[in-house]
């Protein structure tokens, strides 16, 4: 099995809206370049919003409240059960409250550094423009940011970054953010701008005329299956970490809304893309379903270290300063603790591989809070990171106010996603994608406190700024049910679901994820080699074949079915693993958090090939029975010049 035989590649790609001239004045340029809807004008236009997460509930809230006609969709019983409510440490923002030399273009270099040279200039420089904007919306809305003594929004650092600039609320930002934006979601959907159905799933993408219409979706309570139309979609979906099975994201998190419009036409940029964050409860036994995240925030004061000999089983208490490795302040004593997320991970991974780990496993480092509670006193630890801390003695049983934490690092986060051009749209006009479930702004690796940053920005101030240009041509022509494009929609719906129920096999879907997830982790996850990754798509496609073999999926689709629900996610993810690994086969370089063993430097470390990848892999669906078609959109650097990273 050849690469060739494996995808084949097509034209190039690229950014059409992307504004040229001084980067500092590109947003503003777009801005006065995209055209207008009038007030009036904005009545008589609909958009669908599927998810109600950062990215979507801002959005909605945001275009309900321009007036156009927006109606949302989630999978949850409510908007405030989505999944950017389990964010902790906080948001990014260019503020320099704390005057330690913060700027835009500070925020800007660091996410393109951080992001290892593999993410737009134009995106990212717009992002860190939009940050100032953001925490001034939020406070506004009563989002109770942290204070210091004097009154002033507090700071703190995060990973890969020598400053302050993390906004916070103690360890549940994200879920404060949330319901700021909750609640301005709300308000529209009380004046009657913004209509909300929950418990919906949506299914599939309804495409007509090279445009996108509407979506099918289906009513999980009931198992309805609904068609809906308007004149543009939006995908605030989150990303699709849970093709790993065990991750930090809610159960629930899936691929299906972002891959069905894959397989409608949208380009999927670079799957390989995944983050493993450093600072997760570590793996306790086989029935887990998921992992929980411990925020990187603790990495501030917390300090990470295992034992200096292997198979040290010692209480961490009793094992003395000068037997311990504090390896990230030893090997990068610029950022020490507070490296990026892919160098903190990787680093957790050597020195476990060389059998230093602790905990029952073997894998685990440990956090260690006993230098911060002897500096600070117990009382400002507990102010600063309480909840966190209550949180982890309840799953573990450990109490970290004396014993240290042991973490390991977990799939979090996924940079890949649809392709979008400056605009948020994706290669199927009239769909744009916002948030975690398009690829647009942090390349192969994602800075801490980045993801709230980026949902918001796309969601308050981006997106509602660009669709406009899009809907200036609309409305559109009326659908309706009886449309051949929304007809064959729901058919393929329909006979997908009850194809799902027909095998009556022998293995639950629970088993046919697990086995995917294993697949993915040990040949697609931090580490990657030619010879696994080849291994891994044989085994995906052998695991696909069996499933619509011998998959079982009880009970009927007119009822709650979350079986059914389960089955046609994992469908999607058996598709979605198999991308993720060819384009990991097809970038031979080590970049960001994907360690390709073939590609490293004389000391271990990650070993980019600007000649060869410094491009965006758009895949393009070609069909069941053919291949991918690649499509590389090449990435030009004026503001910031390529390197090696280092963090030394």
């Amino acid at each position: 099995m050849s690469e060739n035989d494996l995808y084949i590649e097509g034209d190039p790609i690229r950014d059409e809206k992307a504004p040229e001239g001084p980067i500092n004045e590109r947003w503003d340029q777009r801005r006065f370049s995209a055209k207008l809807v009038n007030p009036a004008n904005r009545r008589k236009l609909s958009v669908i919003i599927i998810g109600t997460g950062l990215a979507g509930a801002s959005a909605a809230a945001t275009m309900g409240e321009a007036g156009y006609n927006v109606t949302t969709f989630c999978y949850q019983d409510s908007p405030r059960r989505a999944h950017s409510i389990a964010a902790q440490g906080g948001i990014n923002a260019a503020k320099n409250y704390r005057n330690d030399g913060d700027s835009i273009h500070r925020l800007f270099y660091d996410t393109v550094k951080g992001g290892d040279f593999r993410s737009r200039e134009s995106n990212v420089y717009r992002l860190a423009q939009t940050s100032v904007e953001i925490i001034d919306q939020c406070v506004a809305q009563g989002v109770p940011f942290a204070r210091e003594y004097g009154g002033l929004l507090d700071n703190r650092s995060f990973g890969g970054v020598q400053v302050s600039r993390t906004f916070y609320a103690r360890g549940q930002t994200g879920q404060q953010l949330l319901i700021g934006a909750y609640q301005a979601l709300e308000r529209q959907i009380a004046a009657g701008s913004v209509q909300m159905h929950t418990r919906h799933e949506m299914l599939e993408l309804i495409v007509s005329e090279g445009k996108a219409r509407g979506v099918i979706v289906r009513d999980m309570l009931t198992g309805e299956i609904e068609t809906h139309f308007a004149d543009a979609v939006v995908l605030a979906t989150g990303g699709y970490g849970n093709v790993f099975y065990l991750s930090t994201n809610a159960m629930g998190s899936n691929v299906t809304a972002t891959w069905r419009a894959h397989r409608k036409g949208a380009h999927f940029a670079n799957p390989c893309y995944t983050q493993i964050h450093p600072t997760c409860i570590p793996v306790s036994g086989d029935y887990q379903s998921k992992l929980t995240l411990m925020s990187e925030s603790l990495r501030n004061d917390g300090r990470i270290w295992v034992p200096k000999e292997k198979g040290d089983k010692r209480d961490p208490r009793q094992i003395p300063e000068d037997e311990r490795d504090y390896y990230l302040e030893r090997k990068y004593p610029a950022f020490g603790n507070l490296v990026p997320r892919d160098i903190a991970s990787r680093a957790a991974k050597n020195v476990c591989d060389e059998g230093r780990g602790v905990g029952p496993s073997g894998l685990g480092v440990y956090l260690d809070f006993a230098d911060a509670i002897e500096r600070m006193g117990e009382e400002a630890v507990e102010a600063k990171y309480g909840n966190l801390f209550d949180m982890y003695q309840r799953i573990t049983g450990e109490n970290p106010y004396e014993v240290p934490m042991r973490i390991y690092p977990a799939v979090h986060y996924t940079m890949g996603g649809l392709w979008v051009d400056y605009d948020l749209q994706s290669s199927i006009p009239g769909l744009f994608v916002t948030g975690e479930a398009n690829f647009s702004d942090h390349g192969a690796n994602r800075l801490g406190a980045s993801a709230l940053m980026q949902g918001l920005a796309d969601g308050y101030f981006v997106l509602p700024n660009t669709i406009n240009d899009y809907l200036s041509q609309g409305p559109f022509e009326k659908m309706d049910e009886s449309h051949p494009d929304a007809q064959e929609a729901k058919e393929q719906v329909t006979s997908r679901i009850d194809k799902l129920l027909s095998i009556q096999g022998s293995r639950t879907v629970d088993s046919f994820h697990k086995e995917l997830g294993s697949i993915m982790w040990e040949y697609c996850g931090m580490e990657r080699t030619e010879e696994g990754l080849r291994k891994a798509i044989e085994l995906i496609r052998d695991l696909r074949a069996e499933f619509w073999r011998d998959v079982k999926v009880l009970g009927t689709n007119e009822e709650l079915n979350q079986a059914l629900e389960k089955a046609g996610r994992v469908v999607d993810f058996l598709e979605l693993g198999e991308l993720m690994c060819i384009d990991a086969l097809h970038r031979r370089e080590s970049c960001g958090g994907h360690f390709r063993a073939e590609s490293q430097t004389e000391d271990g470390e990650a070993l980019r090939h600007d000649d060869e990848f410094a491009y965006v892999a758009a895949w393009e669906f070609g069909g069941d029975d053919s291949k991918p078609v690649l499509h590389k959109e090449n990435l030009e650097y004026e503001y910031v010049e390529m390197k090696q990273r280092s963090y030394k």
